[in-house]
């Protein structure tokens, strides 16, 4: 082990999730490469450290931090040096030399204790000589701060912005109520701020410790869907989560009404407990849907007249309930449309489009994601954009409060008389609320999408409440038209959705199913097919063919399939960069997915020589890409998303992406494939039944195999229950 003493030269590199840092440090035998975790540094300052000299094999020898002290500039060529090298915004090399030459030794003691004394020197005011000594106390402060919350696990981002809310408070805080920190500071969780009042000493059933954790599990209720609890659902999980009897919980509840934290109705004769923004949300989308339901008087001899000329014009041929939807677009402000695959949405929406244009009305077409969008464009013609594009995210609004951050709001809407959203089963609530007040009354809202498939990952049941609220026109289309019930995928999707049994005897030319009972056989299979079967059936590369599977966990779950599918389908090679974080493995080549909402991530797209061309901020959760460069030495990995678009993910960053070989089935909407593999062995009930099959068979573009167990697809179809949404926007409406 050595230890070496120097000043800090230059940073080459600093994550400040992690504190990991690369720096030049200045010694006495001249300059060493150091890397290691600090909490906080800064150039200038002087580091005792110990080590041990590493040879990389890449960048030469290092010295490898254990652990360092800081220390005091002990000599006035130690304290110059610190003063000059920008630690101290306002004092450069110069101004460093005159203070020094003036104080010597005696210049921190002058700086904390008699700061007005700095004004003595040529070029410092007395309001500069506060601020130089405001900026010394602060770094002492903020240096302090960072070493007292690392004891508790906190990273160094949060660290700064803990200490920059709540600065020399920190410390009181964290004694008298550390949950504060979960209601002030974003990125702060109950679980972190639970870890840290445990190490303090705070009791298990303090009153600050079950409010926190009554909130903490409606926060994770809103993960599964749900908009508020039941009473005694609140009562039962939280006191699982906290390991305590929860009594008086009526103080509790009133305690956190008062804070307006939570909303307490007695609605069809239970206790509801909301979120306050989640109610204020739906309260707020009824009203916006109610706002934009507005009647227009168009004769009918005239709008028959304009149809029949938009038919003809471009061959168009609409059944009873395609004119029926038509019509309803032109005479309300606000129109669902609705139904299976192959059922003609897409011919209505081109007819709507051609209608509206012919009447000189401007129009814009968005979807929830990417893959989406491009679908909804190649449909139509007509360039269609994701929700988040289209309302300019420019922030975080699940952090604001979902409006600020987007640009296009109730202050600044979306210009356009006709805009129409495809896939909205996969729109929440929160989105619903930010696409809603950015849309004027007398702008027509025409909503499309699947009421069969699965509900949005997000918290709400959108389309489902706008629909059972029979507030507002819905059309549902139902017949299957010729070309698409040529397709077994289309025929069977229905079937299954109508609870009627699927024949499978593998005469299809699309729906194939491959009766396996074994979870390593069915496994060998899947990969067989990806490798060698399906590319050229489908015309499709072996990364487009998308695996799904109902479950995370076990032989055939997402977490497992993936692990298996990159080592046959990515394996292992010199050429290949590959790093292994938090214990999971990822290599240049893979095929990975976002799995959150980060408004904060920058994209590029470039140039095939670096140059940018486009750029934004903001990958979403289902958002699915190539790692297409790993670099250990700056700890970023590259991923290349639809349309080009490329990210840098720090190291500690990566927990917000995961292999996607195979995803579960909720995470598929929206998107469509050449060819799904869906392997089946038994699962849970909730979650094997006839939503789900429905919502993967109808991904599969060009061909669906099922591999697995036929009783089990049998029972799927059979099993009509669906985990229930706690939601209430139909209510909300119907009171409007």
């Amino acid at each position: 082990m050595e230890t070496v003493t120097g000043y800090v030269e230059h940073i080459v590199f600093r994550n400040e999730e992690n504190g990991y840092t690369v720096f030049n440090l200045e010694t006495e035998n001249g300059e060493a490469t150091c890397v290691g975790s600090f909490h906080y540094i800064s150039k200038g300052e002087l580091l005792e450290l110990e080590g041990e000299y590493v040879n990389h094999n890449v960048y030469g020898v290092q010295l490898k931090v254990s652990s360092h002290r800081v220390r005091e500039p002990e000599d006035v060529v130690a304290i110059e040096r610190y003063l000059g090298s920008g630690a101290i915004k306002g004092i450069g090399e110069s101004l460093a030399g005159r203070i020094v030459q003036k104080f010597q030794e005696d210049t921190f003691r002058i700086m904390e204790e008699e700061p007005e004394r700095l004004a003595e020197i040529k070029g410092i005011s007395r309001r500069k000589a506060q601020e130089i000594a405001v900026q010394v106390e602060e770094k002492r402060d903020m240096r302090k701060a960072m070493i007292f919350l690392q004891k508790y696990g906190v990273s160094t981002t949060l660290a700064v912005k803990i200490y920059q809310f709540y600065g020399s408070r920190l410390y009181q805080v964290l004694e008298e109520n550390p949950y504060q920190l979960a209601d002030n500071i974003y990125g702060v969780g109950f679980k972190t701020a639970d870890e840290i009042a445990s190490r303090i000493g705070i009791h298990p059933d303090s009153d600050f410790r079950i409010r926190s954790g009554l909130f903490y599990t409606l926060q994770q209720a809103a993960g599964e869907g749900h908009i508020y609890l039941p009473q005694e659902m609140l009562v039962r999980r939280a006191g699982q989560i906290l390991g305590v009897q929860i009594e008086e919980i009526e103080k509790y509840i009133m305690d956190l009404c008062i804070d307006r934290k939570i909303v307490r109705k007695e609605e069809n004769g239970e206790i509801r407990i909301y979120p306050a923004n989640f109610y204020y949300l739906e309260l707020n989308t009824a009203r916006m849907l109610h706002d934009l339901d507005i009647d227009y008087e168009m004769p009918e001899a005239m709008m028959e007249k304009s149809l029949r000329q938009v038919e003809e014009r471009d061959q168009i041929t609409l059944d009873k309930m395609q004119h029926r939807a038509v019509v309803e677009s032109i005479r309300h402000g606000l129109l669902v449309l609705t139904g299976g695959p192959g059922t003609g949405k897409t011919t209505t929406i081109n007819t709507m489009i051609q209608f509206f244009e012919s009447e000189g009305m401007s129009i814009l077409l968005a979807a929830p994601t990417g893959r989406a969008a491009k679908r909804m464009t190649e449909a139509t013609g007509y360039e269609a954009q994701t929700i988040h594009r289209l309302l300019e995210v420019s922030g975080n609004p699940e952090e604001e409060g979902g409006i600020s951050g987007f640009q296009r709001n109730r202050d600044n809407p979306l210009e356009t008389d006709v805009l129409i959203i495809d896939e909205m089963s996969m729109v929440d609530i929160s989105l619903m609320h930010s696409l809603l007040s950015a849309v004027m009354p007398g702008t027509r809202l025409i909503l499309v999408g699947d009421v069969n498939q699965l509900p949005s990952v997000g918290p709400g049941s959108v389309l489902k409440d706008i629909i059972l609220s029979e507030r507002f026109p819905v059309v549902t289309l139902t017949r299957i038209f010729r070309q698409a019930g040529e397709s077994d995928i289309v025929v069977n999707a229905h079937k299954i959705n109508a609870g009627e049994p699927v024949v499978l005897d593998n005469k299809s030319r699309d729906f194939f199913f491959l009766k396996r009972q074994e979870a390593e056989v069915i496994i060998r299979v899947v990969i067989t097919l990806i490798q060698k079967k399906l590319p050229k059936y489908v015309e499709a590369p072996p990364n487009e063919i998308q695996v799904m599977t109902p479950t995370r966990k076990g032989l055939l779950g997402v977490e497992n399939l993936n692990t298996m599918l990159q080592q046959y389908l990515n394996p292992r090679s010199p050429e290949k960069e590959e790093k292994e974080i938090n214990g999971r493995l990822f290599r240049v080549g893979d095929k990975v997915m976002q799995i959150k909402n980060n408004y904060q991530l920058a994209w590029e797209v470039r140039t095939k020589y670096g140059m940018p061309v486009d750029s934004g901020m903001g990958v979403f959760n289902g958002d699915m890409g190539i790692i297409t460069r790993i670099h250990s030495y700056e700890e970023i990995l590259e991923v290349e998303y639809d349309e080009h678009r490329k990210v840098d993910y720090p190291f500690q960053a990566v927990e917000e992406l995961e292999l996607a070989y195979a995803i579960t089935v909720h995470k598929s909407q929206g998107s469509e494939y050449p060819a799904v593999i869906l392997p089946l062995l038994p699962g849970p009930k909730l979650l094997y039944n006839r939503n789900l099959l429905y919502t993967a068979v109808t991904r599969a573009k060009k061909c669906l195999t099922i591999v697995g167990s036929e009783s089990v697809f049998q029972e799927m179809i059979r099993n009509k229950s669906e985990q229930n949404r706690y939601t209430s926007l139909a209510e909300r409406i119907q009171e409007f």
